[in-house]
């Protein structure tokens, strides 16, 4: 059996995913992004309920 052409609409669907994995991962990399600034923030703590024996306990506002 001979090896047929992409069909045009595979063409068109190509773009469309590929846009849709970009914006995928530039949600992934600003929650990535997100997340890394908060746990290396200065004022960021465990809660202690979450510390499992390490941390100290912090009280709620």
């Amino acid at each position: 059996m001979a090896i047929k052409a992409e069909h045009e609409i595979h063409t068109r669907r190509r773009g469309l995913n590929l846009g849709v994995g970009l914006m995928l991962g530039g949600f992934v990399v600003l929650i990535m992004a997100l997340t890394f600034v908060k746990i290396t923030s200065p004022e960021f703590s465990v809660p202690a309920s979450q510390a499992q024996g390490y941390g100290t306990q912090v009280e709620g506002n």
